[in-house]
């Protein structure tokens, strides 16, 4: 292959390469994006589905950038420093294939080398440049950017889940987003690519949007659309698969209160709700009302009661925590009997009270004061976030709904569910 022959061949069809290099699912669609990676001169943001090979086309841009545009400075960023690691070495093996070694030999007649090789930097012999700074420079989101400059940015999945729940995080991504408009050289470009999560988050600033959901990239079929959907809340599966988020009207629990010290539930009440098979969770609540707030530490498993058990029975401990709330409606009693045998103090009641109701009742006239702990599973608070009348999923809101509502009973000495003491 002539040098033209394979500048041309990297620079027009690059999803083969992919395919050589064992990325056999990537499509024209996959080559548009790498093109427009690789050769585009404005910021660009990239929507698209989970699934949908964005991840991996961004990893063979940035190998291209560093064969095709060797004296280029690249940044790229993700959420977390483990995060870079996984893209990282991708690029490293994409340049060290055989593949790619060929190609640099017909390109520039000599053996493509890593001059450096971290867990977050790559520079090779190809770059002329003698200012120092490595090809391409890996970043979480949490790394110093004062003083950096690079002609090519490309951020990654920089909004996440936490971004959805926490306006704290919302507010530091977009200052980060800001920030690298200072860090791009002049005539450079930033590329941005992931899945949208919260109606403010940092792709709220991003330029130029193209967007592409599951039913649009033919890589999903309906019945791998249906299966997925199947498994996940509303709001997870619009945000991941369809590039939108759920209509304001329909969301009942506003923006969380989050990252309060765990040592606000310390002595507080505990509640399970419980799985026996199937999609459910198995949701466990610490809660301490304390200065008219309800902090909460909450856990979720999509996992039969009996295999976390001994778990939830270490948080209750750890959180030196007091007497275990559950109902006997669907066990007959069989949770709250198996944890007295184990030495736990176990309040087991029989519900009577509409879940929804419940949960719209006590929960909603409450949640302005409900403010989640550190370390909280995200899982839990989306599954609160995410509740409708109609949410397939209820057992983190319910679990919690019926805490506060023990903590309303105390306040009035009013009882809606009967306790049952065995």
């Amino acid at each position: 292959m002539t040098r033209e022959q394979a500048v041309n061949f990297l620079k027009t069809k690059p999803y083969k390469l992919g395919h050589l290099l064992g990325f056999t699912k990537l499509t024209l669609l996959h080559n548009r994006w790498i093109i427009d990676m690789l050769k585009g001169k404005e910021d660009k943001t990239l929507q698209a589905h989970r699934g949908s090979f964005k991840t991996t086309c961004v990893s063979i841009a940035l190998a291209l950038i560093i064969v095709l545009l060797p004296n280029l400075k690249t940044l790229f960023i993700r959420k977390t420093d483990d995060d870079i690691k996984e893209v990282i070495a991708q690029v490293k093996k994409i340049l060290e294939s055989p593949q790619m070694k060929y190609f640099v030999r017909c390109i520039y007649g000599c053996d493509l080398k890593l001059i450096k090789s971290t867990a977050n930097e790559i520079s090779t012999n190809l770059s002329t440049d003698i200012k120092g700074t490595s090809q391409l420079v890996g970043m979480g989101t949490g790394s110093s950017l004062t003083g950096k400059h690079y002609d090519r940015i490309f951020t990654d999945d920089i909004i996440n889940l936490q971004d959805r729940i926490s306006k704290a995080e919302r507010d530091k991504t977009r200052a980060i987003y800001q920030e690298l408009q200072n860090v791009k050289n002049r005539g450079g470009r930033i590329y941005n690519t992931g899945t949208p999560w919260h109606k403010f988050d940092a792709f709220e600033l991003m330029p130029n949007p193209e967007k592409w959901d599951c039913y649009s990239t033919g890589l999903m079929s309906d019945e791998e659309i249906a299966a997925i959907k199947e498994k996940m809340t509303p709001s997870l599966f619009a945000a991941n698969y369809e590039m939108k988020h759920i209509a304001a009207e329909d969301v009942i629990f506003d923006i969380p209160q989050t990252g309060a010290d765990p040592a606000f539930v310390e002595q507080g009440e505990c509640h399970i709700d419980a799985a026996y098979g199937g999609e459910d969770f198995t949701a466990f609540t610490i809660c301490r009302k304390s200065n008219g707030k309800y902090y909460v530490f909450g856990k979720c498993w999509r996992k039969h009661i009996d295999d976390v058990q001994s778990e939830i029975i270490k948080l209750r401990q750890a959180f030196n925590a007091g007497r275990i709330h559950c109902e006997n409606n669907g066990d007959k009693g069989y949770l709250g009997k198996a944890l007295r045998q184990k030495g736990e103090r176990v309040n087991i009641y029989h519900e009577s009270t509409n879940k929804y109701l419940k949960i719209t009742s006590y929960l909603k006239a409450e949640w302005k004061n409900v403010v989640f702990v550190a370390g909280t599973d995200d899982e839990y608070i989306n599954q609160i976030c995410d509740y409708n009348e109609n949410a397939e999923h209820d057992d983190c809101p319910d679990s919690l709904a019926s805490l506060i509502r023990q903590f309303w009973s105390k306040k009035e000495s009013v009882s809606t569910y009967t306790p049952i003491f065995m």
